[in-house]
């Protein structure tokens, strides 16, 4: 069972609100090399990238990046290059969603619908051939055995473009943070990508608003501190003669 601390992580990481540089469907117009080498090396690709999401100190590391309940227990202190080469092939799934959850928590970046109906349809197609294989095997039918078999490779073939598409992904991410697409223009970003729900809302500015029919209060500073309220306006004013003879308001 999960712990409560990972259960808290999920639900916080609801209320995210910064986005990937790009999206699942824009990695291989992104990074069509990069896309590439992760689909058909795909541990030796989660490897680097775990590593690197880590700034190269294997020190940080943990097994499934801690959100296993595994995690911490598996000797990674002792010696975590072996560790992690042993997580990237023996669970590479966990290893990607693990790195992918690593980046979330440090950005604040929420997944957006899209990504979760791509990664929902790679689930659901791997239980429906799941199901089928069973249907066969308990049958005996030669059609549902082909059937189940076609489904089986295609999930495996959305599963691994998937699984490519998400490295591609959290590598622009890590690119974008190591400021490998040059300086940044210093403008302000939405407030989508700057806000978040767990912030104090600022106090206002200004003055404070007057009740209806009444007027603002005076500003701070006035009257002059050289004029005390009683003697404001000073004595002696309006000149003698003033104003002129002959004046009408």
């Amino acid at each position: 069972m999960p712990s409560q601390e990972y259960l808290d992580k999920m639900q916080l990481r609801q209320n995210f609100r910064n986005l990937w540089h790009t999206d699942l469907m824009s990695t291989i117009q992104q990074d069509p090399p990069y896309c590439c080498l992760a689909f058909w090396c795909g541990p030796c690709v989660s490897y680097m990238l775990r590593k690197r999401a880590l700034y190269n100190d294997m020190s940080r590391y943990t097994c499934c990046a801690g959100y296993m309940p595994c995690s911490g227990r598996c000797g990674e202190r002792k010696c975590p290059e072996f560790c992690l080469c042993t997580e990237v092939f023996l669970c590479f799934g966990n290893s990607v969603a693990s790195t992918r959850f690593l980046l979330q928590d440090e950005f604040n970046i929420q997944t957006t619908k899209c990504d979760n109906c791509i990664i929902g349809f790679m689930f659901c197609l791997q239980q429906i051939a799941c199901i089928f294989s069973i249907v066969a095997m308990i049958v005996g039918s030669d059609e549902i055995q082909e059937a189940s078999q076609l489904l089986n490779c295609l999930a495996d073939m959305v599963y691994c473009t998937v699984c490519a598409c998400m490295q591609t992904q959290h590598k622009i991410e890590m690119d974008k943070r190591d400021g490998k697409f040059g300086p940044q223009p210093m403008a302000v970003p939405p407030v989508q990508h700057m806000s978040r729900l767990d912030q104090a809302i600022p106090p206002s500015a200004g003055y404070p608003p007057a009740a209806y029919g009444q007027p603002y209060p005076p500003p701070q500073g006035y009257p002059p501190s050289a004029y005390p309220p009683s003697q404001y306006p000073p004595t002696g004013y309006p000149a003698p003669g003033y104003p002129p003879s002959g004046y009408s308001r």
